[in-house]
């Protein structure tokens, strides 16, 4: 059962359609600061890219690996911002 069930989900993924993203890469390339930026306004990016086509959460001009590790701090993916806050027990 599982089988047969991952067997259509690796066929119906193999006909996706594969973006072109030659046009997004020129001009700026982003880096760990841009990603940082980028992770900080992600909420309010995915709310805009459900109304616009022309607008994207994940900027496609980065240079790698220090633009993702800007974008998981500033989106809070390791959970910097909000451990201390939500670990400590409030005392009225």
């Amino acid at each position: 059962m599982y089988g047969a069930f991952f067997a259509l989900i690796v066929l119906t993924a193999s006909c996706a359609n594969k973006e072109v993203v030659t046009g997004c890469l020129s001009g700026h390339t982003y880096g760990f600061w841009g990603g940082l930026w980028h992770g900080i306004i992600a909420p309010v990016d995915l709310v805009i890219s459900l109304f616009r086509d022309d607008f994207t959460v994940y900027a496609q001009n980065n240079n790698g690996a220090w633009y993702a590790f800007g974008f998981l701090i500033g989106s809070g993916g390791w959970g910097f911002l909000g451990s201390k806050g939500a670990s400590r027990k409030h005392r009225d």
